[in-house]
């Protein structure tokens, strides 16, 4: 189905795993997307995976928390696609570390991109979406934002932060006809899982009830569901997606 035809997307994160997933759902779609990605080389490999399949696509090399990158970036995909209708803030990087052994470099690092990343795409594009008086935003969460887990107080916080974030934008252009939604992803095969030790694996496992990892493709059918006609009237919610772990 091409539930999605005609409108463009923007996937931030998009070079590899849950990112690259949703931005070539959204592609099957119907829709033209933009891959946005700390490193040319990784956005230009999905876009040209997207381009393979007939639609429009476009790669960016964007560092999400610096704000004047993020701010040429939102005004150079706007001028090149002429709109976006929906986004997908989904830049995200981890730096584990005991709370008594945390570095404030590795703090900002993690709310730098997770947090302000959010804020900053965010922003870069309300003004259009407003015009437009339509749009999804999309912002992938954790419920690690949800639960808090040791050794991740950064990576928690800046998820729990992401989800007040998007529930404020959501009563914020929720009159501009604009919806805001987050995705509380469990534990995906990602290359972020892949380097957990077996049992560490094991006892994560043990505490899912469907019993496994989820896919990256379970996350990308999850944003479609939001940024497609189904989602026309719902706003402000977190969809968990964690194979019933956190219920």
């Amino acid at each position: 189905m091409n539930e999605l035809a005609g409108h463009v997307a923007v996937v931030t994160g998009a070079g590899r795993g849950i990112g690259r997933a949703v931005a070539l759902r959204l592609a099957a779609a119907g829709a033209d997307v933009v891959c946005v990605s700390r490193t040319a080389e990784n956005s230009e490999r999905v876009a040209g995976e997207i381009r393979a399949v007939g639609r429009r696509a476009w790669s960016r090399a964007v560092d999400v928390a610096d704000a004047g990158q993020v701010a040429a970036a939102c005004d150079g995909i706007l001028a090149e696609a002429g709109r976006v209708d929906v986004l997908v803030n989904n830049a995200g990087v981890t730096r584990d570390g005991l709370l008594m052994r945390m570095s404030e470099a590795d703090w900002d690092a993690v709310l730098g991109t997770n947090l302000r990343g959010a804020f900053l795409v965010t922003k870069g594009f309300t003004r259009a979406f407003a015009r437009q008086r339509s749009g999804r935003i999309i912002n992938i969460a954790s419920v690690i934002g949800l639960t808090g887990n040791a050794g991740q107080s950064n990576y928690a916080a800046s998820k729990a932060g992401l989800i007040g974030f998007t529930k404020s934008v959501a009563r914020e252009l929720g009159p501009r006809g604009v919806t805001c939604n987050a995705i509380a992803p469990g534990f995906i095969e990602t290359d972020m899982t892949s380097v957990l030790k077996e049992d560490v694996r094991q006892a994560l496992l043990a505490r899912i009830p469907l019993g496994g990892f989820g896919r990256a493709e379970d996350v990308a059918e999850a944003v479609l569901y939001l940024g497609g006609p189904g989602g026309r009237y719902v706003t402000g919610q977190v969809l968990v997606v964690d194979g019933g772990m956190v219920m």
